[in-house]
């Protein structure tokens, strides 16, 4: 079962009053965090435009959100983020795309009884979970992890 699948379950949606809305991370070279995200994850822009004196980046890829400000990260670490995670229909399939074209994949997809995952690095150090859970696994977990 995909991810647009396991999220039209027939479960309805509401809105909370409180929504995570996005994550927002420095871009040292914004265009280049918009190629990368674009290329591997389909993100599209739906914002780009000047906020507090600098060129902020709204994307999205499925329904989140990544807004992107056009400044170097602040500091030598994460701060207080570990990594993004990315549900992927196809991980093998996109491990293999990124594997043809020279990507620097630092270890292969590890794979478990709940299914399989890769950790890659984006611009800037940021570290990304690329995720396929097992079918049987998604239903176990139910529809608040997915």
């Amino acid at each position: 079962m995909s991810f647009s699948e396991t999220a039209n379950r027939g479960a309805k949606w509401q809105r909370s009053p409180i929504n995570m809305h996005h994550v927002h991370l420095f871009a040292s070279d914004i265009d280049a965090s918009l190629k990368f995200y674009a290329k591997w994850f389909g993100a599209k822009v739906i914002w780009d435009g000047i906020y507090a004196n600098a060129r902020n980046v709204f994307v999205q890829i499925g329904g989140g959100r990544i807004h992107f400000y056009d400044q170097p990260p602040r500091g030598d670490g994460k701060n207080a983020y570990h990594h993004l995670g990315f549900q992927i229909d196809d991980l093998d399939g996109l491990y293999k795309r990124m594997e043809e074209e020279g990507f620097p994949l630092r270890q292969p997809i590890k794979r478990s009884a709940d299914g399989a995952y890769l950790m890659v690095e984006a611009p800037d150090g940021v570290l990304l979970e690329l995720f396929e859970p097992l079918p049987e696994r998604m239903k176990s977990l139910g529809p608040y992890y997915f």
